[in-house]
Formats: structure tokens, C-alpha cells, sequence
């Protein structure tokens, strides 16, 4: 079979999407070498595609331009005396010159025009390569465009020969490799094998489609690649690791911990020790420190890692979609990543443009090129094969343009093209290639960040206060301190990393990894619940939405359409069930009012369905089916069963279709004239009942006569029919009228054209005076479960309101079937509100509830009034001209089996199943995230106070001037805050209950009155509890006796085998001394303990008691809290000397379990306390302590200024080159690396990828930016920062 030579038949598609696009037909010969043009009707044998706007505005989008419309334009032009095809050939058998095209790069060779530039010499090397043009000389037609290198390829007809496909049957899915290749001269020869409309029709069934080839497409691949721009680089595991290290405060604690590790060295192994003294172990904590810095960075790395695995994963799903394409013949679906060059894809208004190419045919196809070339004119494309036509004619001009440029938008009309590059080859690819998709920072992470700013800055400034005060005390005793300068040096190291690690452990970085976590976590289920998140803000401020603008069809409806009634002429009704409307009017079965037609009007109905239409014939699920507008998908299934109506390709073979007026969203209609075979011309229009009947002033009085005679319509008649149109939208039927118009010739006269053809029409002029044919109302049951969720929006206070293109009486019924129309709701029409002002609107749009007969641009100043009063808008739309709405809604939802891909990139969601339902869980997993990171907030604040006061406080009391926590110890907790919490705390999964209130207002706090009264709670508890045992701990546990048999026992046994002499060890102060360290490890036991269980009271936000509620869910807490339980196990009976603790006995466990354990009875008494006290005691708390700060921070702010500096100096002169250095040094590598690759045929371009990917901080996936801990106090502004209080609901 010759794959080369198939004409698409009237098949059916292999594929269960809604969006197949039209295949368009030249039905004229267009051979180059014909002097003149054969007119032919123009067959509607192909099918054309679904769309996804109705009638009513919702689901019916334009593709009605699906057909050829060159035939009236050539027969214009043919048939005009003063053409300048005759022009050129009345003077070319004259002695005078033949006139010329006129274009720039007219005059250029082939060769010229075709000539590779430097840059690009490698694209016009391919090896043994089947096809007759390389990549490269493809490429030369674009950037700039350029009419010569089309010409120099042989116009459309040779580059079908050279990149061996066909232009109607597309690609053969069959392909695999090609054995028989093709020479650039035999290419471009002149005239086509065969004209279009000459090829033979494949039988349908040897069409092969919807099976998968082992190889397919090998050569094809081989020679210009795929559709896939290749992926930058990812960031290895090992460079993710160094950013997690390459922290300023972990390389100063590094630093300072190699000098203590040196040091302890130097102790143990060259200090000269006292006879009998042990061998010294302080090396071990300069070690632990390092080790606890290494599992840090693992776990942070690690983190990252799989963070942006998620976001790289979503990103893959957010680029792929579906394209329409002819393979073999037929309309089918694929990936956008499986295009080929070669291949033959469809066009449709709302369209974002794969690849490059060169324009088949089609009908009034514009394109927005302004992304890709800048040019922000609306650029009206010409088929392929015309601009041939006028190069042989010798009357092409500049203005011409068949090119289709990868990235732009089609605004208008229909057609199919020629795919000639993709990939890296495409303009938009290349485009692609230089750039880098930037991180995207959540408004909360900004927030956190800000407030993570604050945090450090008090914490760093704790710390500075804590080092100057021990380094004085330090300094003061120096004179009589007798200890060596090594152990002077250790014990200066010792404070120096106490303050770096309180340091450490003040800045709380881990907020934002907290709503990243929260956020990767969020997306990935809400994928699963058919929302793909395209934006991360969206599904952040999803949670806040205080008001939905929701479409009906397809949305609140199913989208699964019916002719249940409906009116010939004006006195013959028909209807499902004859019960229904009104008694006094006798209404007929379908059958009975159809068998009684006239066959003229059995006629016009028929063209009035099948020819001004855009659904076709397919297939979905294996079944036999209508593919297209849901509404077009209803008429024919009527037309079908009771008209009598046969294949839709032979209702349609043979008609000549002069013009098309595609469906437009704001006059409600789409129309179609045909040439009748009497040579006049009738005008059939369909649409909006109301707006038709309004556009009528004839109907057929007869449906039965034999001739189609028409009659004034009466008032009385027009009355009848308004009177049909509001009983059918009473019963949420959405109402289609037919129109139809006969003309003596096309443009009638005294019309206006187009500017830019004036053989077409504007619909304006010749839409009056219309002869009503009808009316037929169509059910569209709503959604399973769109009332329930309507219901769960309101009761989370989320205002739902209808936007449709419906007339009143039906968007009323409907809204009221959904639960959004109550009874003090307004119901208001587009054309109405876009009259009122903007106080006006104000006014009214509280109590708003539907806006009817909408258009896209009353959509839009909905969603701009709702924002300018402050509300959070969510809005749905699938129409290209949905866009700007869904561009300025804070959040815009698009619809992913309806929606254009104009609306899909000017969301923020889409909804993968066009279901309102997903709206809903939207809106849950938007809460989830701002309630994930508020626990997180409110468990990290309570631990930063309480760490952070704890180790300053016993420092400071310490004769020693050691904190009662280590640095390691304090690593620890650093490790629990910032990442096992933040996993914790960031996957609970939502639940119904978090729509039982109110959204959050946009401007309120990250903290509100509950949770300062958790941390505040929380946090003197934890700080009484260890007080309390560091301070009164000997007293209470007896340790201040250590001559008691069990102490001595004990501690003495634990400490060194004394062979029973207590005496000594009493005497040598080891006994008093491992008491001591019991009760450090006791206290250290129990602020974990209580870290663990306070963790379990930030599962809630509010002042409910189950904070068990759906934890069994949460497998990630589970085990998190079993690693955290587990470590601290570990750490106690094993962590010795590297923590600076000893094991403790059972007893003692049991005292700090029982003492940390109290905090979850002490939550419920919080709890118990009205937020309303809260609120005042805390708001007199700040105020005195805002008074006494101030001059605090002033004294702080000079303090600290210099040693601000010095942090900059150190890190612009240290560590700065340092950091260069070593990616000079892995670039290097990369590049040797690369360049060997390059040279053994394995590795071209990986080097300059490498390089690219190790000196940019950007990568393709779009996760959000992790703030690190790199600010110094000089950074941070030492100013308290604003506290607001609010009361949770």
C-alpha cells in the first residue's frame, strides 16, 4: 500500500478525546503548471473537528472554517477580466515582458537561498539520510521567513515529495524505516505527482490505526528528532548536597569544629598528662559536630532530591498534551511529543502551535506570532499550495505568508499544515534552548521567608549576646587560669560553637522547605483527583478562594447533550415526552412531526444539521459515534434517527461551500453559505433561539407543502415561538434556532467584504431578514454530585456563581437544580451588566449570582470588580477568549477535555475531568497546604523559644559556661525542626471538615491568636520543665548527696572500674561529676521527648480536642515520628561521649517521658482558653514588650553592625573564592569530559550541556526557591517585626 498516495475517507477515529480538528481538502487543482484554474465542487467529505463551545456560549468552538474557501476566491479571481493572472499571460503573448514576482529574495539562486550560515553548517549534515532535504535547509524558510527557500524547496508539493508523506493522508503509521530515497532535484520538480483532488480514497478498512510499531518512525527520528526539547541537565544528588552545605553558618561551624577536632588531637596525642590521668577525649565532640553537620546536609540533599523529582515529574505532565494530526488517512490524537516532521496536523482557533511548518489550506486562519517573532499584528496565513500557485503565476508579493511558527497562538479559523521542523530545530525550540525555566516562589514562601528573617535575626542576636557575654567571663578569668593554651583555646572554641549553633538552630529554614514539601506534596494528589497544577501559587491561594465564577456546560452539566422537544415553524410542536408544556398545545411524537415533512423542508433541516455543522463521524470506546460540540453531536443524532439522514460525508459530498461564518461568543451563532445547484446561494444560520428569532422576519407557514414558500412573520407567530423558547428554558433546555436565507448571487450586492477578500461577506450585512425555521430544545442533565459540592463551597463560605451563555430562563432553572440561585439571589444578562458603572456593579455584585447571555469579556469585568472588593476569584473557562479572564482570576481554571489551548495556558489548574466537582478538591488541598505550613510554624516557633532561651540560660549560669545542650545535641534538634516535622506535619491529607470554615482573608497574619497562645503555651511549659530539672534536678532526684550507695554505685561503675574503692572515687570528683552529666542527658531526654509529643498537638490548628483525627492516614507521620522516637533511643544509649551524655536507667527514662508527656494535657487547657482572653493578655504582652526591644535593638544594631561587615569581608574574600574555584574546577572536568565523549561519537553537545547546567542556578524544573541560612546578623534588619493578632475560627 503507498502511503504516499491516501485521500482521508469519511472514517472513523481510534481515539476517546473530545478534540479531533478538521482535515482540510483542496478541492482545486492547484498544478504549478496549470494557466489556469479548474473549479470543482468543494466535497465535505472529510471530517471535521469537535469543538468545545456550545451555541450558548459554552461549548461550541469555531471550526466551521474546516474547509477549503480557495475555490470562490480563484473563481473570482479567474473570472475577472482585470486579474493579474490574466495580466501576466495577456502580456506574456505579447512582445512585452512577462511580469514578475515581486518578494524579497526574488532574485536569489537556489543555492542562495538555501545557504547554510556558520552557526548552523551541522544541520545540513546528515548522514545517509532517505529524505531530500536536511534540517537545516527546512530551517532556512523561517528566521526570517523567507518565500525564496520555499520556492527553492519546491513549494508545498516538493517538500511532500522530499519528506515523503502525503497532504491529505498525512503520515503512514506504519512507517519504520525507509528503504527507497529521494534526491533534492527529483524533489522539487515543478508540477506535483497528482493533483489533490485526483488522489484515490483508501478503503476505510485498510486504514491501520491505533496499534503501536516497534521502531516507528526510525528514520524520521534519525534524521530531524523528535518533538522533545532535550531536558538541561539535572542537578545531581552530589551538587544538591553541596548547596546544602554551602551555608555560611555551617561553614563557620565547620570551620571552628575542624580547629576543635585539631585541638582534641593535640590533647590526646601530644600534651604530656599527669600519671594516671586517662587520655583525652575532647577530639570526639569536634568530630561529632562534623558528623552531625554530614547527616544534615545528607538529610537536606536528600530532601531536595526528591522534591525536585516530584516537581520534575509534574512539569513533564504540565508540557505534554494532545494534538490532532491525519496518519494513514485519519484524524487521530497524539502526544505532542510524538509529532514528526512529515507530519500533517490540524489547526483550530485557540490552538499554541507544536512545530514549525507550511500551511496545507484552510479558511481565514490568523495567527498571534508575537511570542515568537515579536510581531504583534494578527498574521493572516495563505495556503501552501495558492502561494505555489502565484509563483508560477508570476504574481506573488512579500505579503504572502503559508509559514507556521512554532509558540504562536492561531486567533482564528481553520486548516491543516505541513510539519517541517520540530524539537531543537523548531524556532521555538531554539528559543527554548537559551532559556531556563525561572523558580517560582509562592506568595507564602515569600511570607515565611520574610518571617524567617525575623526569627534569625532574634536568634542570631541571642547568640551574639550569649558569645560576647561568655568571652568576657572567659577573658575576666583569664589572669588566673592555670590551664595550658591548648585547653584556653578549646574552651574559646567551645563558646564560639555554642553561639554558632544556637545559631544554626534559630534560623528557621525550614518554613519554606515546609510549604515546598507541603506543595509537592498537594500537586501529586491533586493530579490524582484530576487537577494538574500548571502554577503553585494556585493551588496555595485555592484554599483562600472566597468566590467561584463557574461555567455550566460541561462544568455543572455533563455535557452529554439531547434533543428532548422542540418547534417547526411556528405551529408544529414536537417532544420526547408529549406530557410536557403547556395542555392546551397538542404536541406531537418526533416521529409523527417529522414523517410529515415536505421533502424540501426534510432538506433544509438536513443542511441546516449536517452541513452547518462541525461534528463528524468517529469513534470513542470502540463504539460508533458523533465527535465534536456536544450541541452539533445532539442535532445529528436527531437528524440520524428521524430525518433519515445517512453518513455525514455523504450528506456533505458534493456541496460547495462558498463561506463560512465560524460560531463567535458574541453574536451566539455560526452560519454557512452554500451554492445550491440552481446557482443561487442560501445562507443557513443556527443559534442562540432568542437572538435568531429576533434576527427573523419570514417563516414557512406550510411544513408539509411540496414548495418552500415563506410568509411574514406575525407578531402574533413571533409570540408563539418566544412563548415555546422560554417553556423549554423554564425546563433548563437549552434552545437552537435555525435560519435560512436565499440569495441570487455571492456577496449579494450593497454588503461590505472583507478587507482582506472581497469575495467574502460580513456576516452583519447579510444575517437580517432571515426565514425562521425552528427551534429545538436540548437537555443536559447536570453532574452526579455538582449540587453536593456546590453546597460544600457555600457552607466553606465560598460564594459559587453561574457564568453561562444561556438565555435567563434557562440559567435560572439550572442554577436552582445546582443549589446557586436562591431565592434572594440576582439573575442578571451580559448586556445589562456591561452597561452599569462601576458603583453600580459593586453594588450589585454581592447579591449576584448568574450572569446569562454572557460573553467572555463580561466574564472578565466580573472578575475584576470581584477582585477590586477584595475577594479571592476563581474563575472556569475553555474558549480561547476565556484567556483574559482566566489570566487576571487569582486563580483560573481551564477545562482539559473542552478547553482550547489558549485557556489551558492562561490557567493556573486544569481540570482534567471539566468536573466542578475537582473545584472542590482543589479547594481542600489548598487549605491542606496553608494548614500544613501554619502547624509547621507554630511547632518550629515553639521549639526555636525554647532551644534557643534553654541554651542561653544554662551558658550563662554555667561555671563552666557550657549550655546544658551540646552543639550536637543542638544539630539534633536542628535536624527534627527543619526536616522530619516539616515531613511530618506537611502530608496530612485534608478532610471534609476543612470546608466547615471560613476562607482565610488575604491580608491576614501567618500566626493567628490561637497559635501564639500554642507557642506561648507550649513554650513555658517546656522552659518551667527543664528549669526546673537543670536547676532543681539535684534536690529533687537526691543527686546532691553523691555519697549515697546508689549514686556511688552507679556513676562510679559507669564512669571508671574502681575495684570497689569508692572512697577515691568520691574523692576525685568523677562521681559529682557524672551525676551532672546524668542530669544533662535527663534534661536534653526530655525537651526531645516533648518536642515528639508537642508535634502531635500542632496536628491542629483550632480548638477542637482530637488531635488523633486521621492519623492513622498519615503513614508519613507514623513513620517519621518512629524514626524520630528511634534516633533519640539510639542517641541515649549509644550517642556517649559524641553527644556528651551517659545511658540512664529505667527510672530516669520513666521521669523524662512522665515530664514531657504533661504537654498534651497542658494543649487542652490551652485549648479550654477563649481566644478572645488570649488575644488581650498577648496584645498587653507585646506592648511592653515592644517597649523595652526598641532601645534593645538600637544597642544591638550598633553592636552587631561590625561584626556584620566582618561576615561580609570573610565570605567576599574567603569563601567567595573558594566557591569559584571549585566550580572552575568542575566545569573544567565537565568540559574534558565532554570533549572525550564528543570525540568517541557518544557525547555531542553533553560537554556545553554540563557546563551550562554547573554555572547557572536554574534548572527546568520550576520547584520553588529554598531560602538558605545565609544571612548574617548585618542582613538582617533589627527592628521587631509587626505582630498581628487574630482569632481563629
Amino acid at each position: 500500500m503507498d502511503s504516499n498516495r491516501l485521500l482521508a475517507p469519511p472514517a472513523p477515529i481510534h481515539n476517546t478525546s473530545h478534540h479531533q480538528d478538521v482535515l482540510t481538502t483542496e478541492s482545486e487543482d492547484l498544478t504549478p503548471s496549470s494557466s489556469t484554474t479548474e473549479h470543482t465542487p468543494l466535497s465535505l467529505q472529510v471530517p471535521s473537528s469537535p469543538t468545545s463551545k456550545s451555541l450558548g456560549g459554552d461549548t461550541l468552538r469555531s471550526r466551521a472554517d474546516s474547509y477549503n474557501s480557495t475555490a470562490e476566491t480563484s473563481r473570482s479571481r479567474a473570472n475577472s477580466s482585470h486579474s493579474k493572472a490574466e495580466t501576466a499571460r495577456s502580456r506574456g503573448n505579447s512582445d512585452l515582458t512577462t511580469l514578475r514576482s515581486r518578494f524579497e529574495g526574488d532574485e536569489l539562486t537556489t543555492e542562495e537561498a538555501l545557504r547554510p550560515d556558520k552557526s548552523t553548517e551541522k544541520d545540513f549534515e546528515v548522514d545517509n539520510s532517505p529524505f531530500a532535504f536536511s534540517p537545516g535547509q527546512l530551517n532556512k524558510t523561517l528566521n526570517p521567513k523567507s518565500l525564496a527557500a520555499y520556492r527553492a524547496l519546491g513549494g508545498i508539493y516538493g517538500l511532500e515529495r522530499g519528506l515523503k508523506t502525503d497532504l491529505l493522508a498525512g503520515l503512514s503509521v506504519d512507517e519504520t524505516t525507509i528503504p527507497e530515497k529521494i534526491g533534492f532535484e527529483e524533489a522539487t520538480a515543478s508540477a506535483p505527482s497528482k493533483p489533490l483532488d485526483a488522489r484515490p480514497i483508501i478503503a476505510q478498512e485498510a486504514i491501520v490505526t491505533g496499534h503501536e510499531i516497534e521502531d516507528q518512525f526510525h528514520d524520521r527520528k534519525r534524521v530531524f528528532s523528535d518533538n522533545r526539547l532535550p531536558a538541561k541537565k539535572a542537578i545531581s544528588i552530589w551538587r544538591l548536597f553541596w548547596n546544602a552545605y554551602n551555608d555560611r553558618v555551617l561553614l563557620i561551624l565547620t570551620g571552628a569544629a575542624v580547629i576543635s577536632l585539631a585541638l582534641g588531637i593535640y590533647e590526646a596525642v601530644g600534651a604530656e598528662r599527669e600519671e594516671g590521668e586517662g587520655q583525652a577525649l575532647d577530639w570526639v565532640e569536634g568530630l561529632a559536630i562534623m558528623v552531625a553537620i554530614v547527616i544534615v546536609v545528607l538529610v537536606t540533599g536528600l530532601n531536595d532530591y526528591r522534591r525536585e523529582k516530584q516537581f520534575s515529574a509534574l512539569n513533564a505532565r504540565k508540557d505534554d498534551r494532545q494534538v490532532k494530526a491525519i496518519r494513514s488517512g485519519k484524524s487521530v490524537m497524539i502526544s505532542v511529543f510524538d509529532v514528526m516532521v512529515g507530519d500533517i496536523l490540524h489547526l483550530e482557533s485557540g490552538d499554541s502551535i507544536p512545530a514549525d511548518g507550511i500551511l496545507v489550506g484552510g479558511h481565514g486562519v490568523r495567527c498571534d506570532e508575537s511570542s515568537a517573532t515579536g510581531e504583534s499584528d494578527a498574521m493572516k496565513k495563505t495556503g501552501g499550495s495558492e502561494v505555489w500557485q502565484r509563483m508560477v503565476e508570476g504574481t506573488a508579493t512579500s505579503k504572502l505568508d503559508p509559514f507556521i511558527i512554532s509558540g504562536s497562538k492561531v486567533l482564528e479559523g481553520v486548516g491543516t499544515y505541513l510539519v517541517t521542523s520540530v524539537g531543537v530545530n523548531s524556532s521555538f525550540g531554539k528559543i527554548m534552548m537559551g532559556l531556563q525555566a525561572e523558580n517560582e516562589e509562592t506568595p507564602l514562601q515569600a511570607k515565611l521567608g520574610r518571617m524567617a528573617n525575623w526569627i534569625g535575626a532574634l536568634g542570631t542576636s541571642a547568640a551574639g549576646v550569649l558569645f560576647f557575654i561568655l568571652l568576657f567571663r572567659f577573658l575576666a578569668g583569664l589572669p588566673n587560669n592555670t590551664d595550658t593554651p591548648t585547653q584556653r583555646g578549646s574552651v574559646f572554641l567551645d563558646i564560639l560553637i555554642v553561639a554558632i549553633t544556637i545559631i544554626v538552630v534559630a534560623v528557621p529554614e525550614g518554613l519554606p522547605v515546609a510549604v515546598t514539601l507541603a506543595l509537592s506534596f498537594a500537586t501529586k494528589r491533586m493530579y490524582k483527583e484530576n487537577n494538574l497544577v500548571r502554577h503553585l501559587r494556585a493551588c496555595e491561594t485555592m484554599g483562600n478562594a472566597t468566590t467561584i465564577c463557574s461555567d455550566k456546560t460541561g462544568t455543572l452539566t455533563q455535557n452529554k447533550m439531547t434533543v428532548v422537544a422542540g418547534l417547526l415553524g411556528t405551529h408544529t410542536n414536537f417532544a420526547r415526552d408529549t406530557d410536557m408544556g403547556d395542555e392546551k398545545k397538542t404536541i406531537l411524537t418526533f416521529a409523527a412531526a417529522f414523517d410529515g415533512l415536505s421533502p424540501e423542508v426534510r432538506s433544509l433541516l438536513l443542511q441546516s444539521v449536517a452541513i452547518n455543522s462541525t461534528a463528524f463521524e468517529g469513534e470513542e470506546d470502540g463504539r460508533a459515534t458523533y465527535i465534536g460540540s456536544k450541541t452539533e453531536t445532539a442535532l445529528l443524532t436527531m437528524a440520524k434517527d428521524f430525518l433519515g439522514m445517512g453518513p455525514v460525508a455523504e450528506e456533505r459530498a458534493g456541496v460547495e461551500i462558498v463561506q463560512l461564518f465560524p460560531f463567535d461568543s458574541d453574536r451566539k451563532c455560526m452560519g454557512v453559505v452554500i451554492r445550491l445547484a440552481n446557482g443561487s446561494y442560501r445562507l443557513l444560520v443556527k443559534g442562540a433561539a432568542e437572538i435568531m428569532l429576533e434576527l427573523a422576519t419570514e417563516e414557512s407557514p406550510d411544513i408539509t407543502a411540496r414548495s418552500l414558500e415563506t410568509v411574514e412573520l406575525t407578531e402574533s407567530a413571533r409570540q408563539r415561538a418566544s412563548a415555546n423558547i422560554d417553556d423549554f428554558a423554564t425546563q433548563s433546555l437549552r434552545t437552537i434556532a435555525m435560519l435560512f436565507k436565499d440569495f441570487q448571487q455571492w456577496p449579494p450586492v450593497g454588503v461590505q467584504t472583507l478587507e482582506d477578500d472581497k469575495s467574502m461577506a460580513r456576516f452583519e450585512d447579510v444575517c437580517q431578514d432571515m426565514t425562521f425555521l425552528g427551534i429545538v430544545g436540548i437537555q443536559d442533565p447536570l453532574r452526579d454530585g455538582v449540587a453536593y459540592a456546590v453546597k460544600r463551597c457555600q457552607d466553606a463560605g465560598i460564594v459559587v456563581r453561574m457564568v453561562t451563555g444561556d438565555n435567563l430562563t434557562t440559567a435560572s432553572a439550572i442554577a436552582k437544580q445546582c443549589g446557586i440561585k436562591t431565592e434572594k439571589g440576582l439573575v442578571m444578562e451580559g448586556p445589562k451588566f456591561r452597561q452599569l458603572s462601576d458603583q453600580e456593579m459593586d453594588e450589585i455584585l454581592p447579591d449576584l449570582q448568574v450572569l446569562a447571555r454572557s460573553s467572555p469579556d463580561d466574564k472578565r469585568i466580573l472578575v475584576s470588580r470581584l477582585k477590586h472588593l477584595g475577594e479571592t476569584v476563581a474563575v472556569t473557562g475553555d474558549g480561547t477568549n476565556d484567556g483574559p479572564a482566566l489570566k487576571l482570576a487569582d486563580v483560573g481554571f481551564s477545562m482539559g477535555i473542552a478547553g482550547t489551548e489558549v485557556a489551558k495556558e492562561a490557567s493556573a489548574i486544569i481540570l482534567m475531568d471539566d468536573n466542578f466537582s475537582s473545584i472542590v478538591k482543589a479547594v481542600m488541598w489548598g487549605r491542606s497546604v496553608n494548614d500544613a505550613v501554619s502547624k509547621f510554624l507554630q511547632f518550629q516557633i515553639t521549639v526555636n523559644i525554647t532551644a534557643v532561651i534553654l541554651a542561653f540560660v544554662s551558658a550563662v549560669s554555667s561555671e563552666e559556661m557550657r549550655s546544658v545542650l551540646s552543639a550536637v545535641q543542638l544539630l539534633w534538634v536542628n535536624l527534627i525542626m527543619d526536616t522530619f516535622a516539616a515531613l511530618a506535619l506537611a502530608t496530612d491529607p485534608p478532610t471534609e471538615k476543612i470546608l466547615d470554615r471560613k476562607p482565610t482573608p488575604k491580608r491576614a497574619p501567618l500566626i493567628t491568636t490561637n497559635m501564639w497562645k500554642m507557642i506561648i503555651g507550649q513554650a513555658i511549659y517546656q522552659l518551667v520543665v527543664t528549669f526546673v530539672l537543670y536547676f532543681a534536678g539535684y534536690g529533687i532526684l537526691g543527686y546532691d548527696t553523691p555519697c549515697l550507695p546508689e549514686n556511688l554505685a552507679r556513676t562510679c561503675a559507669n564512669v571508671t572500674p574502681l575495684d570497689g574503692k569508692l572512697a577515691e572515687c568520691l574523692d576525685s570528683g568523677l562521681c559529682t561529676e557524672n551525676l551532672h552529666l546524668e542530669l544533662n542527658t535527663m534534661v536534653f531526654n526530655t525537651f526531645v521527648w516533648m518536642q515528639i509529643f508537642n508535634e502531635f498537638n500542632n496536628r491542629r490548628l483550632d480548638n477542637k480536642l482530637n488531635i488523633f483525627e486521621g492519623i492513622q492516614r498519615n503513614y508519613f507521620f507514623i513513620g517519621i515520628n518512629c524514626i524520630m522516637v528511634g534516633g533519640q533511643v539510639m542517641i541515649i544509649y549509644v550517642g556517649g561521649k559524641a553527644f556528651q551524655i551517659v545511658r540512664i536507667d529505667a527510672t530516669q527514662w520513666a521521669v523524662c517521658v512522665l515530664c514531657a508527656l504533661p504537654c498534651l494535657l497542658w494543649a487542652v487547657v490551652l485549648r479550654c482558653i477563649p481566644d478572645v482572653y488570649a488575644k488581650a493578655v498577648i496584645d498587653f504582652a507585646c506592648k511592653v514588650w515592644l517597649a523595652g526591644a526598641r532601645p534593645v535593638m538600637k544597642v544591638l544594631r550598633f553592636v552587631f553592625r561590625p561584626v556584620g561587615k566582618a561576615f561580609t569581608a570573610l565570605s567576599r574574600n574567603v569563601f567567595a573564592p573558594t566557591k569559584r574555584f571549585s566550580k572552575r574546577t568542575v566545569s573544567k572536568i565537565s568540559r574534558k569530559k565532554g570533549a572525550e565523549d564528543e570525540t568517541s561519537g557518544k557525547g555531542k553537545g553533553h560537554a556545553a550541556d554540563v557546563e551550562a547546567a554547573d554555572t547557572s542556578e536554574m534548572s527546568t524544573i520550576a520547584s520553588p526557591k529554598t531560602p538558605t541560612r545565609q544571612q548574617t546578623s548585618a542582613e538582617f534588619p533589627l527592628q521587631p517585626p509587626p505582630i498581628t493578632l487574630t482569632t481563629a475560627n
